[in-house]
């Protein structure tokens, strides 16, 4: 966050000084003095527009291997109109399918690691279980235990469509 606040403001120093060069050297002054605090705060809404739209990209082309996209979510807000025409990506859930464990007993339950990334906020990792069988979710907390045979005993399951895509990609066989 602060790099890219450090990155904002350069790029409306450099805009307000190659401006004011221009007028300055070439121009001999005929441009209007409005123009290079204008310049410079367009060019510092551009950088923050630019890096909020690359912030995915970014982020995905820099995680380990195993890490799968599954799920993105789109925002717009009232103090970014231009979200209206195009929503950013402000959070994603990956699933870390280098780390799909199951039971040989219950081959249709896998536990995987789910990433959370978020724009502004931390990454977090949750341990979570899905029944691919009967489309369910639990997340992994105190209290969770397994059985011999790979039961999952005291989970709160939660229901989720055979369309969910953070399912799909947990039951995937990789």
């Amino acid at each position: 966050m602060f790099f890219e606040l450090i990155g904002t403001i350069m790029a409306g120093v450099a805009t307000a000084l190659l401006i004011w060069a221009i007028n300055r050297t070439i121009l001999k002054g005929l441009l209007p003095k409005w123009l290079v605090p204008t310049a410079a705060g367009a060019a510092m809404l551009i950088a923050a527009v630019s890096l909020e739209y690359s912030w995915y990209n970014r982020t995905t082309s820099t995680m380990p291997e195993g890490l799968v996209v599954a799920e993105t979510v789109e925002e717009t807000a009232f103090y970014r109109p231009w979200t209206y025409a195009v929503p950013y990506i402000a959070r994603f859930i990956a699933v870390d399918q280098a780390t799909v464990r199951t039971h040989p007993q219950q081959p249709n339950q896998h536990l995987v690691d789910l990433w959370i990334y978020g724009r502004w906020t931390r990454v977090a990792k949750v341990p979570a279980l899905f029944d691919c069988a009967l489309g369910q979710r639990a997340d992994v907390v105190d209290g969770i235990e397994f059985g011999e045979n790979g039961q999952v005993v005291g989970a709160d399951w939660i229901a989720v469509t055979q369309n969910d895509p953070v399912l799909k990609v947990a039951c995937e066989e990789v």
